[in-house]
This record gives structure tokens, sequence and C-alpha cells, in this order.
């Protein structure tokens, strides 16, 4: 039996950039990947346009709430994917790191973040691509 690989995005305020890219893994997963995202210094509420420009998808992340990145989140995660969050993410030997650069969210039109929105999509997709081909890390 194989273990589910588990995903950590983190982003600054957890209110955008993490937000969508964790929503669109697990949309399209489909419980084959565990999913989770976080923030170094998490906003109080999901950024409205990113809200606006999920929803045109059909994606709902009104009931999602920002997450304090912790230790503990990065330590159970096969892959931890930043968006711009510097080193404020511990750093564990075994798991795979990417640095998505994108640009925040944070202030921009519903325009502006259909395109950050659309990017992440399209990583995620990839991502889920080389998760899907990539036999179960070894049996760690």
């Amino acid at each position: 039996m194989t273990r589910t690989p588990e995903v950590l995005f983190v982003c600054v305020h957890n209110a955008g950039r993490s937000q969508m890219a964790a929503a669109f893994l697990q949309h399209h997963a489909r419980g084959e990947v565990a999913v989770r995202s976080a923030g170094s210094a998490p906003a109080e509420t999901i950024n409205p346009a990113v809200l606006t420009a999920m929803g045109e998808l059909g994606i709902d992340l009104s009931n999602e709430i920002p997450t304090k990145l912790t230790t503990d989140a990065v330590e159970a995660a096969d892959v931890v994917i930043t968006m711009g969050c510097g080193d404020a993410c511990p750093v564990f030997p075994g798991k795979r790191y990417l640095d998505w650069e994108l640009a925040d969210p944070a202030g921009k039109g519903v325009d502006e973040v259909r395109t950050i929105r659309d990017e992440i999509a399209r990583r995620v997709h990839d991502l889920l691509a080389e998760l899907a081909a990539d036999p179960s890390e070894d049996d760690r």
C-alpha cells in the first residue's frame, strides 16, 4: 500500500496564492494528494479578489481561513511549495522544496488576480502530473 503524498503551499498571508494553489490541487487530485496551505504572517480573511476569481471557476473559498505556518505542517509534508515567504519556512532534510515566483494578489483587482490564478492553475496541473508519475517517494 502506498502512502498518500502531502503537499504544503506557503505564502505570507495565506489569503491568496497558497489558498488558490491548495484549492486547485485539492479539486484536481480528488483525494489522491493530501493538501494544506499556511502563511508566515496570516491575514484575517481571504482576499476578496481571490474569492471572486476562484468563484468564477466554481471553486468556493469563502469558508477558508488563513492559517499560521507551523513546523509540524512542514515536517508532515512531502512537498513544500513556497510563494514569496522567504526564509520563514523551516527546512527539513528529505523534503522536496519548490519556490514558485508569483505576483502577490494583495491590493490587486480581479483582472490581475485572474492572471495569477491562471498561472497557479497551470503550475498545479504540472505538479499533479509529476506526483502521479512519481512512485511513492522511496518508502520513507
